[in-house]
């Protein structure tokens, strides 16, 4: 689940905006030079006119978890028209920072971007992307993170895998003459892992998302928003997009959907998880909203349970990070991720703040506000599900996890490809 080469091309995390969104320093354009890489390792740019469009780039994040900030140091953004093609090749096209930003991406959620800037590129389809960071080095605060338990602001150590940049295989298509907004989505929480002798590793998750803000916008409750609320676009049981929820004004916006029917759920410290079925995103431009600052959407107070565990890969595979998903079905066939994580060192997991409480469930309709009432899912209540899943191994579900009466330690899962 986790590797240097990222997918693109899923709704919120995908790269066909290489508007880089930064997480923290500033907004608006960092001042980046409009140089190009054709090949000839001078930075000329390519002839303007009929065979060239502008390609602009910026950065967003999905919600992290455990951590105050998440910095990365951005010096470039290079795309390729290949997805093959390695650093001494030519063919390469340019967005390089006037010098690198250090980035708390944790800046950038809800919707929010940083522009990182822009290029004249040759038009035609693009296959590749590359995010360039700045290794750690002096005093190692290039790439750092500042866990919420502890405060103080640590190295985030990145592998040697990633010094040639984090390579997104991605598809979008320049139009001579035309604009094109490429916006990469990095999802903060995944990308960090904590290494078994302690500190922390960059294992970058980055996607391609598109770069019109159309979406799904709401409100949630401030009385239960201060304390955190994560509002996830859900297809098929897996989680397309999420957001934090304004703390103050309990405002969220999931945006650049790829058009579709989405599962809105809701998930708040100790309250029931909120289900919204079938939220259609028409298009590509507009944004519907399933809730409003007068009807905020407010749910039962609720004890929570922790489940716990370990997933062991056979064979291991050091460079192979295992996905844990604990799920509820709620209505006929619907089954929805109420919290995920990638475990730790040596495959443990921990996933807490799971409600007891039955989940509220809506149907989506026009006519606001929706009207929720408790469901009972397949599994019971306080059961749930739990997935594991890792890239190149076969997934494995325990059907049926049981906290209503405490918490569930040692529910283990075994992966083998």
């Amino acid at each position: 689940m986790k590797s240097t080469f990222i997918r693109l091309g899923t709704a919120s995390t995908i790269l066909a905006a290489l508007a880089l969104t930064a997480c923290g320093g500033g907004g608006g354009n960092p001042g980046a030079n409009r140089t190009n890489g054709n090949g000839n390792g001078n930075g000329t740019p390519p002839p303007i006119g009929g065979t060239t469009g502008t390609l602009n780039v910026s950065l967003t994040d999905a919600p992290a978890c455990g951590f105050d900030a998440v910095n990365v140091t951005i010096s470039k953004v290079r795309v390729h028209k290949s997805a093959a093609a390695v650093d001494t090749d030519g063919g390469w096209s340019d967005v390089v920072l006037a010098s690198p930003r250090k980035i708390n991406l944790l800046d950038l959620t809800n919707g929010k971007l940083d522009a990182l800037g822009s290029t004249e590129v040759p038009a035609g389809r693009y296959s590749q992307v590359r995010l360039m960071l700045d290794p750690n080095t002096g005093n190692g605060f290039a790439n750092t993170v500042t866990p919420t338990a502890t405060k103080s602001e640590t190295t985030l150590e990145t592998p040697s895998a990633i010094q040639s940049g984090v390579k997104i295989i991605s598809d979008f298509e320049v139009v001579a003459g035309q604009p094109y907004g490429l916006v990469l989505d990095f999802d903060a929480c995944r990308s960090v892992v904590t290494k078994a002798a302690g500190g922390y590793l960059l294992s970058p998750v980055v996607t391609v998302v598109p770069g019109t803000a159309n979406g799904i916008t709401g409100f949630i409750s401030p009385v239960f928003a201060r304390d955190g609320v994560v509002v996830s676009a859900q297809q098929n049981g897996s989680v397309v997009s999420s957001v934090v929820a304004d703390p103050s004004s309990g405002a969220f916006a999931l945006s650049r959907l790829v058009p579709g029917a989405y599962d809105i759920v809701i998930v708040g410290s100790g309250r029931a998880a909120a289900v919204i079925g079938g939220v259609p995103v028409a298009s590509t431009t507009g944004t519907i909203a399933i809730s409003t600052a007068a009807a905020p959407i407010s749910m039962p107070v609720s004890l929570t349970r922790t489940i716990s565990g370990t997933v062991t890969l056979l064979p291991a595979k050091a460079t192979v990070t295992p996905f844990v998903k604990v799920m509820q079905t709620v209505s006929a066939g619907k089954t929805v991720v109420i919290q995920a994580r990638d475990a730790g060192a040596g495959g443990a997991y921990s996933i807490s703040a799971l409600p007891v409480v039955a989940p509220q469930y809506a149907n989506y309709g026009a006519s606001l506000p929706l009207t929720f009432g408790p469901v009972t899912p397949v599994q019971g209540l306080g059961g749930y599900r739990v997935d594991a899943l890792a890239t190149g191994y076969i997934s494995k579900t325990v059907a049926v996890v049981d906290v209503a009466a405490g918490d569930k330690a040692n529910v283990n899962l075994q992966l083998a490809p």
